[in-house]
């Protein structure tokens, strides 16, 4: 199983926008993938354990190691076929 991680603001705008393709994707998707959001603002150490320099930042994990990222919001498809690429 892989890990996506959000890191995202309460007041960021993109990171609103992905917050509802976030939560359809974590719904289909939850027997293959384990979805974590990480707030920068109230998890500033798990976020620079990972150098998040922008918001929304998104990190996949394979066996606890970075394996992709991408920054910025997305269409859903996008997300979930980079996902996809990454099972």
């Amino acid at each position: 199983m892989i890990t996506l991680i959000d890191f995202y603001a309460e007041w960021c705008g993109p990171c609103k926008a992905m917050k509802p393709i976030f939560a359809e994707l974590e719904e289909e998707m939850k027997d293959k993938v384990e979805f974590k959001k990480v707030d920068v603002d109230a998890e500033g150490a798990e976020a620079g354990k990972y150098g998040v320099a922008s918001i929304p930042t998104f990190v996949i994990l394979k066996n606890g190691v970075e394996v992709s990222r991408k920054t910025g919001a997305m269409p859903k498809q996008v997300l979930k076929d980079w996902l996809s690429a990454s099972l």
